[in-house]
């Protein structure tokens, strides 16, 4: 327990803490602790995902609420194999898996996030993508999968980004944008019109 309570400590960056990212229903509910396999790599993971992208979001937009994020390979499998809303470990893995890279070898993690700023926007318009936008014209992100609800969506930094939007939400259910794709580069700033410094 006391080495868990030091992990928790671990700053990953200028105002996010490994506690920050460690809670999970399905361990909480289920009695499986949420512990790495190997903390050196949910921390270099984690570091990454905070600075690249969390921080730069928290410094435009205010507080950035973590809905869940790092899971252990035990408390992914069993929200897999219990119909949890977890991919499977080989999904999972350089995603909510911080400390297990992929198949191709290479480091990635994944937060799901709100942004409260938001909220309002979101409320009136029931629109997520000026916020997809606005992330994929401004940050180093992988992929992006939005949800119905407050406009969480999960976030992900990986060595070897994607750069892929997807949604399980209205007004546009599966991908909004992917390499190859016509609407895929330049500025997008007409599509997020009043965010902080477009």
């Amino acid at each position: 327990m006391k080495a868990l309570e030091e992990f928790g400590r671990v700053r990953l960056s200028d105002t996010f803490f490994m506690r920050d990212f460690m809670y999970s229903e399905i361990s909480a509910w289920h009695g499986i602790p949420n512990v790495p396999d190997d903390p050196d790599l949910a921390i270099a993971a984690g570091a990454a995902l905070c600075k690249n992208l969390l921080e730069p979001l928290k410094d435009i937009f205010g507080h950035v609420t973590i809905r869940s994020a790092f899971r252990c390979a035990a408390v992914n499998d069993f929200g897999n194999k219990n119909g949890l809303n977890c991919a499977s470990n080989e999904k999972d893995y350089a995603r909510h898996i911080w400390d297990h890279r992929d198949a191709e070898g290479c480091m990635g993690a994944t937060a799901c996030i709100i942004i409260p700023w938001y909220i309002p926007h979101f409320e009136r318009t029931g629109d997520w993508r000026p916020l997809a936008w606005f992330i994929h014209d401004h940050l180093p992100y992988s992929d992006m999968y939005f949800f119905p609800k407050l406009a969480a969506f999960n976030l992900t930094w990986h060595e070897k980004p994607r750069r892929e939007i997807f949604s399980y939400a209205n007004p546009q259910k599966g991908c909004l944008t992917r390499p190859g794709m016509d609407n895929h580069g330049g500025n997008h700033g007409d599509l997020y019109p009043g965010f902080p410094g477009a």
